[in-house]
């Protein structure tokens, strides 16, 4: 697929086939966040990879908007140091965006779908994952095959206008 067309292509799958994701592919979605630019080099991310059925459904737990993340082939939880301080957050709330949204890209030019979501307990998050107490868990990436309909170019988004967004050299 084009770059042009996996981001036009790509859109939040919630439901996904009872299709395994390919070993190579998942870990081609993986590298493709691990070699996502970030502020000052710092790469303020670590990738855990759930492909369990049992643990998904335990990591959906994690949030109300998560269920999703049960039915997942696979779950990446994106997680990151807690910082002190707003300008470092700042940095790598967006660094893990561009991580995020990178993997999704990287996904949809498989023909896998994703979705993202929060994740609000981080006490169960930590249990399950066991990651360190340093760190906090972002965000998931749910990702697997659509049960619906292959990944295509969507050709009437339901987004607001070109020129209602774009503003040439000033408001």
């Amino acid at each position: 697929m084009e770059t042009w067309d996996a981001i036009v292509s790509r859109r939040n799958v919630r439901n996904f086939s009872d299709k395994t994701i390919p070993e190579a592919d998942l870990s081609r979605i993986l590298e493709a966040g691990r070699r996502t630019p970030s502020a000052m080099n710092r790469q303020p991310w670590d990738f855990v990879v759930s492909t369990d059925l049992a643990h998904l459904v335990e990591l959906a737990k994690c949030w109300p908007g998560a269920g999703h993340v049960a039915t997942s082939a696979a779950t990446i939880t994106v997680v990151t140091p807690i910082v002190d301080n707003d300008r470092d957050a700042a940095l790598n709330q967006y660094d893990l965006g561009q991580a995020s949204m990178t993997m999704m890209i990287a996904a949809t030019d498989l023909g896998i779908g994703s979705a993202h979501a929060f994740v609000e307990d981080q006490d169960l998050a930590r249990r399950i994952l066991r990651f360190p107490d340093d760190r906090f868990a972002a965000y998931f990436i749910s990702l697997g095959y659509p049960a619906d309909r292959p990944l295509t170019p969507i050709r009437k988004p339901t987004r607001r206008a070109f020129e209602d967004v774009v503003h040439d050299s000033a408001w």
